[in-house]
């Protein structure tokens, strides 16, 4: 059954006046820079890992920087939670003031933590620490930010003035790669990783200072103030939203009939396609961070347009349309990224007949998301060293007993576990490479030498496919703010529309890109990760079309539950 939509018929609004629209856009600048803060982290992943993390072996660090970065994402809805409460109960200009102080400073003394040779265990401890109060703040960033602006502009216009906020994640990604990208073009790789790495982290406090000073400037949200003084603010906003049945179903349907899709295609089309550039189809990370910084720079308009759009013809129609669209496009624009990226690779997939033979006994699953776990068994050992390599496998079961080996074509080599492990994955690369899997920097493997190569077929047709994925971010992503804010009455809307929209973007989409690569390692297929975003984007367009009711005509100063 269908939630109840109270649509009320509104009054003609007056126009924005010039000093509201200047609140809205420093209200969105300033998410910029926290968002800014955030992606930090995950870019130079690779390098705080050996900086933080240099206590273990060289496999490992990164696996526990990533670790450390998933923690930031899993406790954003407990920073919703908490800052959600205070936004509801003491105002919406205070609450996000406070979160961007939090993210500022804990960016910036990322910047000046000595590493782990320093001051051993207490550096990576003191990360993880800083971390979590990053996603803490985060979680109660973007309820702040999406309820105040909705609550200042006219009444028909809430989907065109709210996408501007939902440029700024994406400006904020954009902005931390070219600050990352020219600090290492001036300084060099070199002492890039040695201390250049701590630039970026450090010039964070610049922006921090601005930020600070453009909200300080803020006035109070008018539908607060208005309930503030009328006394019919909660008194418990987290019972009201989550322990009354009324507002939680809402809450849940949001969650599934919306954010859920929109999480997944938003971090597939930004985060997932990088991870596949580089780790999948072995692109260099100057020339991945490029494709995908132009494909940002082209796409991040039609967030505006896609929220404008919104206040014309709906908000569901738009953000599920994106989902279905998205879910039946993502194997046919990876695999065509695959061919212009890198060919020989694709051709090898195609061509080249790889098993693995072996005891089904000696074979365990390699589902392995979180990346902590360690293989001895040949079986395992030989699988995840071929998915590591981008290369497409089959396993056969073998006789009882009967020794692993890897068969490439018409040729088998055996697999040896333990010391010999090492040798043993040197002969299966050669034999690979000799049947005509790609080595490392083959030629054909997309590659930019500066910053405005985009004319050649190869890399225009790459970030034109790397466009459409993000023209599917700002059809889910632009009209998502207005969708939410129109969901849920003034008294408890800051604290109802963060929990939904945290765990669906922080859960559902930050958790993608290491399930979806463990799904690819544990099946052999470099596009089976892609089945995550997939399911969860179709499951959101059934719930949205059956149970999320449309919100646009909606006087949200005025609308309470039916």
């Amino acid at each position: 059954m269908a939630v109840a939509s109270t649509t009320l018929a509104p009054e003609r609004a007056k126009p924005m006046t010039r000093e509201e629209k200047k609140v809205i856009f420093a209200s969105s600048l300033g998410t910029v820079f926290e968002w800014y803060d955030f992606y930090l982290y995950g870019s130079l992943a690779v390098i705080i890992g050996a900086q933080f993390f240099s206590q273990y072996p060289e496999s490992t660090r990164g696996i526990f920087a990533l670790l450390a970065f998933a923690a930031g994402f899993l406790v954003r809805p407990f920073g919703a939670l908490v800052f959600g409460r205070v936004g509801d109960l003491v105002g919406r200009k205070y609450t996000f003031l406070v979160t961007i102080l939090i993210m500022g400073l804990s960016t910036f003394v990322v910047g000046i933590l000595p590493n782990a040779a320093t001051i051993g265990i207490a550096a990576p401890i003191i990360l993880i620490a800083l971390r979590l109060l990053q996603g803490l703040a985060l979680g109660g960033e973007y309820g702040g930010a999406a309820t105040y602006v909705a609550e200042h502009a006219p009444q028909g216009r809430r989907g065109f003035y709210t996408s501007w906020i939902q440029t700024t994640a994406t400006l904020g990604l954009f902005l931390s790669l070219i600050v990352i990208l020219t600090t290492r073009t001036i300084i060099g790789e070199a002492a890039f990783a040695d201390w250049g790495w701590r630039v970026p982290f450090l010039i964070s406090v610049v922006l921090l200072g601005i930020s600070v000073w453009i909200r300080m400037s803020l006035s109070e949200s008018p539908a607060f103030q208005k309930m503030k003084e009328e006394g019919t603010r909660s008194k418990a906003p987290l019972t009201e939203s989550f322990g009354q049945w009324r507002n939680a179903k809402i809450a849940l349907i949001a969650l599934l009939g919306l954010t859920a899709g929109q999480g997944v295609v938003w971090y597939t089309g930004q985060f997932y396609a990088l991870f596949f550039l580089q780790s999948i189809l072995k692109v260099d990370g100057y020339t991945a961070n490029l494709l995908i910084a132009w494909s940002l720079l082209l796409g991040t308009g039609f967030f505006v347009f896609f929220g404008w759009l919104s206040d014309k013809i709906g908000r569901k129609p738009i953000i599920l349309g994106g989902c279905l669209i998205a879910a039946l496009s993502f194997f046919p624009i990876f695999t065509q990224i695959t061919t212009l990226a890198n060919p020989t690779l694709e051709r090898a997939i195609e061509t080249i007949k790889v098993s693995v033979i072996a005891d089904p006994a000696e074979c365990g699953s390699l589902f392995n998301p979180v990346g902590t776990r360690k293989y001895s068994a040949p079986c395992d050992l030989a699988r995840d060293f071929l998915s590591k390599s981008s290369v497409r496998y089959a396993t056969e079961a073998g006789a009882a007993g009967e020794p692993t080996r890897v068969r490439i074509n018409d040729q088998e080599i055996p697999y040896v576990a333990g010391a010999a492990t090492a040798e043993t994955n040197k002969a299966v690369l050669a034999g690979l490479q000799s049947a005509g899997y790609p080595k490392a920097g083959d030629a054909q493997i997309v590659k930019m030498a500066h910053p405005f190569d985009i004319f050649r077929a190869q890399t225009g047709g790459i970030i034109a496919m790397l466009f459409i994925l993000v023209l599917f971010v700002t059809m889910v992503y632009g009209p998502i703010a207005a969708a939410l804010v129109e969901l849920f009455p003034t008294r408890i809307r800051y604290t109802s529309m963060s929990l939904p929209y945290h765990i669906g973007n922080g859960w559902f989409g930050g958790l993608l890109p290491a399930t979806a690569f463990a799904m690819v390692a544990a099946t052999g297929d470099i596009y089976y990760g892609l089945w995550y975003p997939i399911v969860f984007a179709l499951m959101t367009v059934v719930i949205g079309l059956i149970f999320v009711p449309e919100t646009k005509d909606r006087d949200i100063n005025t609308y309470e539950h039916a």
